[in-house]
């Protein structure tokens, strides 16, 4: 299990590279945050995920804060964690977009 990464503390080292060769280094950094105990439950946590979930499927959006894109990215590694399968094409293209936006966000040093 990685080791948990506070938001202040991430660097865009930490950040794998965003693709999907990479899937299973994107997967492990998404467990350096642990969604549920940062929301306060599971209900909370998957309330957040599910919402992003369905905007970025509608609209291509995502969201603009560093802790929804991390809450995000480890709610969908466990979602698919369950399935115990692949992921789709449409998942992997998830991961990486989020992954790409949270390095930004690193990289601005924003981490609202």
């Amino acid at each position: 299990m990685p080791h948990k990464i506070k938001n202040d503390d991430l660097s865009v080292h930490d950040i794998p590279p965003a693709d999907r060769q990479n899937q299973q280094e994107i997967e492990e950094f998404a467990l350096t945050f642990d969604g549920y105990e940062c929301r306060g439950s599971f209900d909370a946590c998957a309330d957040v995920a599910n919402r992003w979930l369905q905007t970025w499927q509608k609209k291509r959006e995502l969201p603009d804060s560093l802790l929804d894109l991390r809450t995000c990215l480890f709610f969908e590694q466990r979602r698919w964690n369950h399935f115990e399968h692949e992921l789709d094409q449409e998942a992997q293209l998830y991961f990486i977009a989020l992954v790409n936006a949270i390095r930004a966000k690193v990289q601005n040093n924003d981490r609202d």
